[in-house]
Formats: structure tokens, C-alpha cells, sequence
């Protein structure tokens, strides 16, 4: 079993550039927006002191998770500079979700791969070995959308892309974000805006301007290095 899981980590190194893995398709300011990276539903889940989240139990857990959970404002260190983003109450999964994977640490060291001058910066993905490891042991799941809280795209928002992987109802990826850099109205109604940034715009529209390549990914890696709550 451990040579098949090293197999599968060698062949999805052997696709990435940069140190990172991508899509080919050049997504245009109008196209779904859809996450890219390892898919970590084909590895074993490892044991773990938490429950092993899946399309069964994730909803019913972060119904509970958030309860106890309040946290709203969280700290992104960049190699940009600082973003810091107040979270909504009233997405309330989303919020719970991320106040989570925050607290596990599973936002450190990953990157922002996906850049659309004037439109998103995108964040989350990576092909580093310990985050995937770090991913497979907290599960497997998606969000639904909750599109109907009043929210728009506005410049400095923070939403959810959709998932590439078997879905057809643009269920949210848990583990990917993008930051509207640009008012982007087109986007209501599909994707799940769940905080906006308090703090650093100057830094999100520093990323938007970095150079990238056919596949939106920057031309030199900018990391996201960790992920810290500041209540």
C-alpha cells in the first residue's frame, strides 16, 4: 500500500511546474471558477484525533463545530505582505469551515495559483507532500453554496470556487478561496462569499499584477505561509 500512495505522489510531482500542479485549460473572466491540485479522495485517510470528514458527516459536524467556534477574523501571511479578512456569521459552514482548516494549520505553505488580472487572486492549492498529507488526514468533503445572504462580489471579498470533481451543483471546495480584486457581479448567485478582506488590498492588488503564464499561475511562486486567527 505505501508503494502504491508513493506512486501516486511521484506521478502527481511529475505533472506539476514550479513546484506546483495545474490545470492546462486558460480559464477566462467569465468561466466557473473550479479548483486545481490533487485530488486526495483516491488516498487512504489516515487515523486521526478528529473525525474523518466526508460527504456523510461534514455538514452535521460543522453545524456543531460552529457553535463553539466563533472565531472571525483571520491573518494571511504572504510573501506579498499581510491580508487580513473578517469571516461572516451568516455563511455560517463556510465560516466554521475555514475557522477550521485554519486551526489545523492546512492553509500554511500553500500558494496563490490561480491570477486573473483585474478580475481574482486564488489561493489554497499545492502539490507540497505535508500539506496533502496534512489534507488526507482531515477529510474529503465539499460545501454546498449559500449564495442567497444578501453578498456581492465586490472588490476585496472573499468567496469559494466550485470543485471540479463530481459536481454538478458548483459545490464548494473546502480547501481553495479566491479574493475579488475587481467588482465582479457576474459571479452572484453561483460562488459563496463568506468574508472580505479588512486589512491589505494594497496586497491583493499586488498579487493581481504579477506576471503569469497560459495557465494563470504566477510566473514566480507566491506563497501563502501561514493562516492565524486574530480574535
Amino acid at each position: 500500500m505505501r508503494l502504491l500512495v508513493g506512486w501516486f505522489l511521484f506521478l502527481a510531482l511529475c505533472s506539476c511546474k514550479n513546484g506546483t500542479s495545474k490545470q492546462e485549460e486558460n480559464h477566462q473572466e467569465n468561466s466557473p471558477l473550479v479548483t486545481k491540485g490533487i485530488k486526495i479522495d483516491s488516498i487512504t485517510p489516515i487515523k486521526t484525533e478528529f473525525p474523518y470528514l466526508d460527504k456523510t458527516n461534514a455538514m452535521d459536524f460543522f453545524l456543531e463545530y460552529e457553535k463553539e467556534n466563533k472565531e472571525q477574523n483571520v491573518r494571511l501571511t504572504t510573501t506579498k505582505g499581510i491580508i487580513e479578512i473578517e469571516l461572516f456569521n451568516k455563511t455560517k459552514f463556510h465560516r466554521a469551515n475555514f475557522i477550521y482548516l485554519t486551526k489545523l494549520k492546512a492553509f500554511d505553505n500553500t500558494q496563490f495559483h490561480r491570477v486573473i488580472k483585474n478580475f481574482i487572486i486564488q489561493g489554497g492549492n499545492t502539490d507540497d507532500i505535508e500539506v496533502a498529507r496534512k489534507r488526507r488526514k482531515i477529510g474529503h468533503y465539499l460545501l454546498p453554496t449559500d449564495t442567497k445572504r444578501g453578498f456581492k462580489h465586490h472588490r476585496g471579498v472573499i468567496s469559494m470556487p466550485s470543485s471540479d470533481i463530481e459536481n454538478p451543483h458548483k459545490l464548494a471546495s473546502p480547501y481553495e478561496f479566491f479574493i475579488v480584486q475587481k467588482d465582479s457581479y457576474h459571479l452572484d448567485g453561483n460562488y459563496t462569499i463568506f468574508g472580505k478582506v479588512t486589512k491589505g488590498l494594497d496586497v491583493v492588488d499586488e498579487i493581481n499584477s504579477v506576471d503569469t503564464d497560459e495557465s494563470d499561475w504566477p510566473l514566480h511562486n507566491i506563497y501563502i505561509k501561514k493562516v492565524e486567527i486574530i480574535d
